[in-house]
């Protein structure tokens, strides 16, 4: 029960590694506020969770959009009272070639990935701060942005994200909120279902490991660096890709 009673709040929380995540912090005791695009399938793919002794609370939630990310903290204030975790792990994607990138494309991916994560931070920093909560922010990179490999607008959003943690980690020091973020590698879920099984293969010859992460092992990192046993590490940006590429 490593998150005995704390708020946390997680984003893409619909499948993959958000879904994952909101098991792992209910399962270590944490009230999870669970926020996806369309809450009716959130609420579906939470169903054993939800309203589980009052400590789940699925939200539909637009992380790129300002007033959408501010209404959904008003709840959570509402609801709990505060925060103390924050995970922003809402994420898209394309397979757009860089000389073939839409700016639609390019602006809905950094919209989300970047611009998603930035208003989340900010407003759930707001929250942590006016509850005087020493609060933990967990922010999903990827390997891409070491790497490269990967479409342009999607590994320049990632690249952004170990920015923005750096910067604002140390904002928000003062304030007892520490901030890091996860750099998966290529990982088990309903993302990497497009991937071609040529490329799948390539790219798993690059992991000395030799396979895809699985969800839950993100989960679990993501469990340590909200609790009390990651309290003295803040600004850092932890690979979990199979020695895919170091930081």
């Amino acid at each position: 029960m490593k998150l005995l009673n704390k708020v946390a709040f997680v984003t893409g929380a619909g499948q993959g590694m958000g879904q994952a995540m909101v098991r792992r912090f209910v399962a270590e005791g944490a009230k999870v506020v669970a926020v996806d695009l369309n809450q009716a399938a959130l609420v579906d793919s939470l169903a054993d969770l939800v309203d589980l002794d009052d400590r789940v609370l699925a939200l539909a939630c637009n992380v790129a959009d300002a007033a959408s990310v501010a209404d959904a903290m008003g709840q959570v204030e509402a609801r709990f009272g505060g925060l103390d975790i924050l995970v922003n792990n809402a994420g898209v994607g394309s397979f757009d070639s860089f000389l073939d990138t839409p700016d639609e494309s390019w602006a809905r991916v950094l919209g989300v990935n970047l611009g998603g994560t930035f208003l989340c931070c900010r407003e759930g920093a707001r929250l942590m701060v006016k509850g005087g909560r020493k609060g933990a922010i967990i922010n999903l990179s990827s390997t891409a942005a070491l790497t490269g490999e990967g479409p342009s607008h999607y590994c320049a959003s990632k690249a952004g994200v170990m920015g923005l943690t750096r910067s604002i980690a140390r904002e928000l020091a003062s304030s007892g909120i520490r901030v890091n973020s996860l750099v998966p590698g290529p990982t088990n879920t309903p993302m990497m279902a497009g991937v071609a099984e040529e490329h799948m293969q390539a790219m798993l010859k690059n992991v000395p490991l030799g396979r895809l992460c699985e969800t839950d092992e993100i989960a679990g990192v993501a469990v340590f660096l909200a609790g009390d046993d990651a309290s003295f590490i803040t600004g850092q940006n932890i690979a979990v890709n199979g020695g895919m590429a170091f930081i």
